[in-house]
């Protein structure tokens, strides 16, 4: 330990106030400096504990802290055999205690435990001074909050304009430094503090890139926005703390003395792997519009590029903490950052000439698509016009392109088909004419199973004649949207939520059958869902990958153009055209490459056309599936509970 004569007074800090007993820290010369907290001789057991510990925790995380701490107890308070032991044992629980995180920081300290005599107990004293020096802790208390929360708030701010939908995709690779700063300062915050500073991060990113939900529930649950906000924000909450724990994870494993690049990858890809979401989303999908760029992902889905994302905010975190610190320049993570980047970008410029050689020499289909800027409401007050709008549009679709194929959106039936029968005349026949091309469209479907009368969300497909060549029920329902959680155990919450569907989800992704060709359909928001598309592909190689949706429930907001940037991923991973048709948009043709072919406008009437290239294959990603999360999640387990420090700072097996 070092020399307490060599203390610095300016880092004696007052942090509590004083009454009938104290500790404190002792000055150089020896005399006693202001008191950091009062103990009373009835409570010294209880309270000692406590109050030391708070102090210790304080000093020594701090590597500017060189000197001794002395706890002085009130000269009343009864002397003898179990006294003595009193002071013995906290003196030995403190100093075990806090030894290794003294260490771990450079902080030096010495702690003892004694009596005080009438000459050094002065309690008028310092309750004077501690008066003096009240207002001054109070404000620097204040500015340390401001100065946290305020760098919290812009290192939020930055994620969500750096995700999908706002798409500033360079903040994408800076977003997480500041909180990253607050949270690894010293003294580190702890407990509570580290709690609510961690979700209220969380809450603001979320918020932010979930603005839509409360629109949502304005515009459809009928609320005033104030209310709509408090609904949203159980679910903001909840989502917020995927960062409480992504920061928490983080800091145990820096305490462990892990690199902060490896745990923040490490961390943030097992929090995306392990974390229950509604919507499932993942932040390398921040980078979709760039293509070069997205292609790793058909080796390790959207967490390789989470990992970039992360490798780069670790990388420039290291630099700039080595800065602050007058530390010397930190090269691995910026070489590894540097690295990752340009494989990820020579990997990309292959991938896409290799994908495109083969697109030109896989046979084509002319695809046309439907969107009749109706939402579900308005067809089911019009479904006259909602059929009309179909059919008229399909028609000037067969005139103009004469497609292969057509692909109306989910819902286009807004009522219950019989199966096993044509359905041209439900369907089809209208006064414009009859729609004579092989169609993939969204319906309803019931059927009686184990005496009950089932519901489902399903997608037709039909030859030019009306004739029903095969069904795919959505497997993944929306909760609340086409079902209530635990709605079967509890039939009353129905009756409860009368607005909500009673759907029965898929048992099957059997592919539509579409001449000598395979369709893997997916329904709304199945094709966000990275695991789920792996397993259509796995189990039906399809040629071609179909999404029926209607994103009209979140009105004119960014959550349509974010579907549609999550769901590009999906094309990448598999090497195969993805197709979408929707009520009211975003309508589009996306290549196996992630590029937008076409699109169609948000709330307006539009038809498109393209053609795709009918195409199967193999990729890594659908046989490894999320090996970076799984990796990530058994590196955790070892940073986070099983390595530990060496007494040079570094991990050692446990």
């Amino acid at each position: 330990m070092a020399d307490p004569e060599k203390v610095d007074e300016s880092t004696l800090k007052v942090e509590r106030g004083a009454a009938a007993g104290t500790f404190r820290i002792v000055r150089p010369d020896g005399s006693i400096a202001l008191p950091l907290a009062v103990i009373r001789h009835d409570e010294a057991q209880k309270v000692a504990r406590r109050e030391v510990a708070r102090a210790l925790d304080d000093k020594a995380g701090d590597p500017a802290f060189n000197g001794s701490i002395e706890v002085l107890f009130s000269p009343d308070l009864p002397k003898g055999k179990k006294t003595k032991a009193l002071l013995v044992e906290l003196e030995k629980e403190l100093k075990d205690k806090h030894a290794a995180r003294a260490l771990a920081s450079g902080a030096t300290l010495h702690l003892t435990l004694r009596h005080a005599d009438a000459q050094h107990w002065k309690p008028e004293e310092w309750a004077a001074a501690r008066m003096r020096e009240s207002a001054g802790e109070r404000k620097a208390i204040w500015l340390e909050r401001a100065r946290s929360y305020g760098l919290l708030l812009f290192s939020a701010v930055m994620m969500f304009l750096g995700f999908a939908g706002f798409g500033v995709w360079p903040l994408a690779f800076v977003g997480m430094v500041p909180a990253l700063y607050v949270f690894d300062q010293e003294p580190r915050p702890t407990g509570a503090k580290f709690f609510f500073r961690a979700l209220f991060f969380g809450y603001v990113a979320y918020y932010g890139g979930f603005y839509w939900v409360v629109n949502t529930i304005v515009d459809f649950g009928g609320f005033p926005y104030v209310l709509a906000l408090a609904f949203a924000s159980v679910y903001f909450l909840y989502q917020a703390c995927e960062y409480v724990l992504i920061l928490w994870m983080w800091r145990r494993a820096r305490d462990r003395g892990f690199n902060p690049t490896l745990a923040l990858v490490c961390t943030y890809l097992a929090a995306e792997l392990a974390f229950p979401m509604l919507f499932d989303h993942f932040y390398g999908n921040s980078f979709h519009m760039l293509p070069p760029l997205v292609q790793v992902a058909d080796l390790g889905g959207p967490m390789l590029l989470t990992a970039l994302a992360m490798l780069g905010n670790g990388a420039l975190y290291e630099v700039l903490r080595a800065r602050l610190r007058k530390e010397r320049f930190p090269k691995a993570a910026p070489i590894a950052f540097a690295a990752a980047l340009a494989f990820c970008l020579g990997y990309g410029q292959w991938r896409i000439a290799d994908t495109e050689a083969r697109m030109a020499e896989a046979p084509k289909i002319e695809v046309g698509l439907v969107q009749t800027n109706m939402g579900i409401f308005d067809k089911r007050e019009d479904p006259g016009e909602g059929r009309r709008r179909h059919i008229e549009q399909s028609l000037e679709l067969e005139r103009a392109h004469a497609p292969d194929l057509l692909i109306w959106p989910e819902s286009a039936a807004t009522f219950f088909l019989p199966e096993g029968v044509n359905v041209r005349r439900w369907v089809f026949e209208g006064e414009e004419g009859t729609v004579s091309t092989p169609t993939i469209f969204g319906g309803l479907a019931a059927r009686v199973e184990d005496g009950e009368r089932r519901h489902y969300n399903t997608a037709f497909m039909s030859d030019g004649e009306g004739n029903v060549l095969g069904t795919y029920d959505k497997t993944y329902l929306l909760a609340f949207g086409e079902y209530i959680p635990f709605g079967e155990t509890f039939p009353v919450l129905y009756d409860w939520s009368p607005n909500t569907g009673h759907f029965t989800p898929g048992d099957h992704v059997r592919p539509l059958p579409f001449g000598e060709y395979r369709i893997g359909t997916l329904v709304c928001y199945e094709d966000i869902l990275p695991r789920f598309v792996r397993r259509v592909v796995g189990e039906s190689d399809p040629h071609l990958l179909v999404n029926i949706t209607n994103d009209a429930w979140f009105g004119e907001t960014q959550e349509p153009y974010v579907h549609l940037a999550l769901a590009k991923m999906r094309a990448v991973e598999h090497h195969r055209y993805l197709v979408r048709a929707t009520n009211t948009g975003v309508s589009a043709i996306i290549d196996p490459l992630g590029r937008v072919v076409t699109e169609s406008p948000l709330f307006d009437r539009a038809s498109l056309h393209g053609e795709v290239a009918m195409m199967t294959g193999w990729t890594p990603y659908q046989t490894l599936g999320d090996w970076p999360g799984w990796l990530s999640l058994g590196a955790v387990i070892y940073m986070v509970f099983v390595g530990r420090r060496r007494r040079d700072g570094r991990a050692t097996a446990a």
